[in-house]
């Protein structure tokens, strides 16, 4: 079950490569365009080994021009929607939703601080580029692994000037998020995008700080975690299923397509509605979510299966659903 979501047809209009594996598409939709704040992301509907899966990204830009634009890096442990978008030629037709925004910008504070990870770029380049027409005053601290992976690098260098700074991992430069957040005017807020372990060490560093929670925002990509992905299993047995779940599959992805009924909003660990119950797990479950606190991951009673998982072997979860459905049509949107 999904909350209402409004979907339109629309059409790639072009594509351009921004580094060896991150790819920028061109999206002009169909019907009436929607406009964006920062922060905001559309759902494409992607054909996943013949199935229509929804992936999230991340909106590049004002997007002034009527045309919606998102980046999507190419994963090595991909569940199928990058190298399904990958696969995109201009001229094709998608469906995709109207722009919605849980990662809202505020405007009018003392001071920002911008923390970006690899792809997590995307919705910070956004709002820099906002905070700078607004007169903000705001630093940007961009890291990637690799120089050539600084997507949009030399653009942001050329409107924020030293604003930004770069981090290289390869280099041996890294963020020193503590000293960062020690610098930050007290009124002033965070904002990150970036990979799990950025975002766990940003969220830490702010408690031990006592800033308020109220001034970090974040995002998450929903797909990295404590350690990589492998298969394992779900038992379920107030169904009597036990379900196998591959190494590119969520295990949400992997419940539905059991004709498990089950309730699920973001698919990016951040809402909380598809958590579940654990029953017995093993050592090695990968909270990735951001919506549980450290001490409710610790318990390991209750996980968000549209991101967590386990490192390998059988995990045992509970669901108020007394019967095994038929599995649902995953849309209703324009064919």
């Amino acid at each position: 079950m999904t909350k209402p979501v409004q979907w339109s047809g629309a059409r790639l209009r072009a594509t351009r490569d921004l580094t060896s594996d991150i790819r920028l598409f061109e999206i002009e939709p169909e019907g009436a365009f929607v406009a964006t704040t920062p922060g905001s992301h559309i759902d494409v509907v992607v054909d996943i080994d013949g199935r229509p899966q929804l992936r999230s990204y991340s909106l590049v830009g004002p997007c002034a021009d009527g045309c919606y634009r998102i980046a999507v890096k190419r994963l090595r442990n991909s569940r199928g929607g990058s190298v399904g978008m990958w696969r995109l030629q201009a001229g094709e037709r998608l469906t995709i939703s109207v722009p919605s925004n849980s990662f809202e910008l505020s405007y009018g504070r003392s001071e920002y601080l911008l923390l970006a990870g690899g792809i997590g770029i995307t919705p910070i380049y956004t709002m820099a580029l906002a905070l700078l027409q607004a007169g903000a005053n705001f630093r940007l601290l961009y890291a990637a692994r690799r120089r050539d992976e600084l997507a949009l690098a030399d653009e942001l260098a050329r409107h924020l000037g030293d604003r930004l700074q770069l981090f290289v991992d390869d280099e041996g430069q890294g963020i020193d998020i503590a000293g960062e957040i020690a610098r930050l005017d007290p009124r002033g807020e965070l904002y990150i995008c970036g990979p799990f372990g950025m975002l766990e060490a940003a969220k830490h560093h702010w408690h031990e700080a006592g800033r308020p929670a109220a001034q970090l925002r974040y995002e998450t990509f929903g797909s990295s975690g404590g350690f990589a992905s492998a298969p394992f299993r779900v038992n379920i047995p107030r169904l009597g299923l036990e379900i196998d779940v591959p190494a590119n599959r969520s295990m949400l992805e992997a419940l539905e397509e059991a004709g498990v009924d089950i309730i699920f909003g973001c698919r990016r660990g951040e809402c909380g509605l598809c958590a579940l119950p654990v029953l017995a797990a093993p050592v090695g479950v990968d909270h990735r979510d951001v919506f549980f606190s450290a001490e409710e991951k610790a318990a390991n009673d209750r996980l968000c299966t549209c991101v967590s998982r386990i490192a390998g072997g059988c995990i045992t979860l509970d669901t108020p659903d007394r019967h095994s459905p038929a599995a649902p049509d995953l849309l209703t949107a324009p064919a």
